[in-house]
């Protein structure tokens, strides 16, 4: 036998030893964490980290090209920002337990994560505690990075910083802890795998409140409309999405078994069926299909089939997607025909589309895919589930479009929030960060 089959045989035993290796050392300290689980959340986690600045080349791209680093800048702030009020308090209130009974808040248990290290987490307890803090942190990152599209070009950097801190504790944090951390959505009975009401439907509906508040840019105010300045960063920033979104959603399953493939598996039909009935619908009413439309068609799948991507079968992910292509474009009508100025469709992608997600749990789900799950209106369930759906989406939606307005009414009163004329005119690269994205 050759010295180099002999390496090559030596070598297949280790790598191959190596899981068993690791599972028996799993086993043996007791603490019940599943190594496969925990390496996959980890990648997950890492994943849907990437969203955030994979977002701040979305949105760029469809701003004018002196407003492109301000986006870049306020997704690190965000991360700076969100990590900070996370690691204080915001976990511990979203996840702790309820304070109180009443399913409204979480307790002061993990306050500066005491009490979160690397035994299993309570609520996932095949992984290390700290680790499903760590992912959860990135959801609600992530979270708050969508807001700012909504509001872009046009809010001074200190008002948007205060804004989004308070957002962050007053609606975020709160809404985490009804659906996810045990609150009253959460004993309701009503389904979100990961992320329908507590992501999309929040910045939404907080960004339709926001605009309405803010007013019109001035560049539209001057009928310049929307010139996005760079759809290849766009294209860009939607790949980048697309992938993350498989830690979003496939890492929601908070195990590395089939209900993870299942999830991923729907994630990638949704999205590529919302580019497609998106394109379609543009393709007819506009006599083509725009590279802009396609990946606004893709990333609305891929919010309509979040909150369902863990109950759901893969037909029912087929039917999401191309509904939510056709539903969301009809979403982003809404802003013509009103003239709010959502500035990158926030509202018509992510709180349109994150309703019709959740809306349609109660149509597909089924507990031949997630038996923790329940049957859903065609599975057989009636109409028990679509009403708690139901119930869930209202009162979010109330919720986030009350407090957003509320907190940017009060801010109004208390300091400037909008950018002079001449600021926007010139562009928020310059005016906030002394730089310009491009050197022309």
């Amino acid at each position: 036998m050759s010295r180099a089959l002999k390496f090559s045989l030596v070598m297949a035993m280790i790598v191959f030893a190596i899981p068993a290796l690791a599972m028996n050392a799993s086993a043996a300290d007791g603490t019940g964490i599943d190594s496969g689980d925990t390496a996959w959340i980890i990648t997950a986690a890492a994943l849907v980290f990437m969203m955030t600045p994979a977002v701040g080349f979305f949105y760029g791209g469809m701003l004018r090209k002196e407003n492109m680093l301000s986006i870049l800048g306020q997704t690190i702030i965000i991360t700076g920002l969100v990590t900070l009020i996370w690691f204080l308090f915001g976990y511990s209130l979203a996840f702790g337990a309820d304070a109180g009974g009443y399913g409204l808040i979480g307790s002061t248990d993990y306050f500066m994560l005491a009490n979160v290290g690397q035994e299993a987490a309570p609520l996932a307890g095949t992984i290390p505690h700290l680790l499903f803090m760590f992912y959860q942190m990135t959801f609600a990152i992530i979270t708050v990075s969508l807001i700012i599209g909504g509001i872009a070009e046009r809010m001074k950097l200190k008002a948007i910083i205060a804004f989004l801190a308070i957002w962050t504790c007053l609606v975020y944090v709160p809404v985490a802890h009804w659906v996810w951390g045990g609150g009253w959505i959460f004993e309701l009975g009503a389904l979100d795998f990961a992320g329908g009401t507590v992501v999309h439907i929040t910045a939404g509906v907080s960004v339709l409140a926001a605009v309405l508040v803010l007013g019109k840019r001035i560049s539209v105010q001057n009928g310049d409309g929307d010139h996005p300045h760079n759809i290849p960063f766009v294209v860009l920033g939607t790949a980048l999405l697309f992938v993350g979104w498989f830690g979003f959603n496939g890492g929601s399953a908070l195990s590395s078994g089939g209900l993870a493939v299942q999830a991923i598996a729907n994630t990638e039909i949704a999205g590529a069926m919302g580019a497609i009935s998106w394109g379609l619908v543009s393709w007819w009413k506009l006599g083509r299909p725009g590279v802009l439309g396609l990946a606004s068609g893709m990333v609305a799948g891929l919010v309509a089939i979040t909150p369902a991507a863990g109950f759901v079968d893969t037909t029912g992910a087929l039917i999401i997607g191309l509904a939510a292509g056709v539903i969301c474009y009809g979403g982003i009508q809404l802003r013509k025909k009103y003239g709010y100025d959502d500035a990158l469709d926030v509202f018509g992608v992510h709180g349109v589309g994150g309703t019709l997600g959740a809306l349609a749990t109660g149509l597909f789900a089924t507990t031949t895919v997630n038996a923790a799950g329940a049957d859903g209106l065609f599975y057989g369930g009636g109409l028990d589930l679509l009403m708690r759906q139901t119930i869930a989406v209202a009162a979010v939606w109330a919720f986030a479009f009350g407090v957003t307005f509320a907190v940017l009414h009060i801010m109004k009163r208390v300091t400037p929030l909008r950018m002079t004329k001449e600021e926007e005119r010139v562009g928020a690269d310059i005016v906030q960060h002394g730089e310009n994205a491009y050197d022309m």
